[in-house]
């Protein structure tokens, strides 16, 4: 299932999301982290979910750009409550990676940044960050 950027209905929330694995990871790891953050994502009661492409890769990069590896792009029911399931998956995920990955999540302009920080810490920014959009 998937959703282009402009593909989503306006009943339903759009929520991009942008991995920046570690530096030290080449170009292939990176999009193979972002494609199984995806399948993960797609197992749940979304609308749809796709990568977002944001172009080719520069000569001789060695760390993924989300820019131009891509994004994750997953269209949420308005009224579904499933925003909350889709950021906690997110932020399991990222706590079970063993690098130093980092996730954006941006909802109508509206940004947050996850990364390895203890689980107290992520799980008062992810509440806050859904709080603002579960009511919309």
């Amino acid at each position: 299932m998937g959703v282009g950027e402009r593909d989503v209905p306006a009943d339903v929330m759009r929520l991009r999301l942008v991995v920046t694995p570690d530096p030290e990871l080449d170009v292939e790891a990176g999009e193979r982290l972002t494609r199984r953050l995806r399948a993960e994502i797609a197992e749940l009661d979304v609308e749809a979910v796709g990568l977002a492409s944001g172009g080719s890769v520069p000569d001789g990069a060695k760390a993924a750009d989300p820019v131009t590896v891509g994004a994750i792009v997953v269209a949420v029911s308005a009224s579904g409550g499933v925003l909350p399931t889709v950021v906690e998956t997110v932020r399991d995920w990222l706590a079970r990676q063993g690098r130093a990955h980092r996730i954006s999540m941006t909802i109508d302009g509206d940004s947050i940044e996850i990364e390895r920080a203890s689980a107290e810490q992520q799980r008062a920014l992810v509440d806050a960050f859904v709080r603002r959009h579960a009511a919309e």
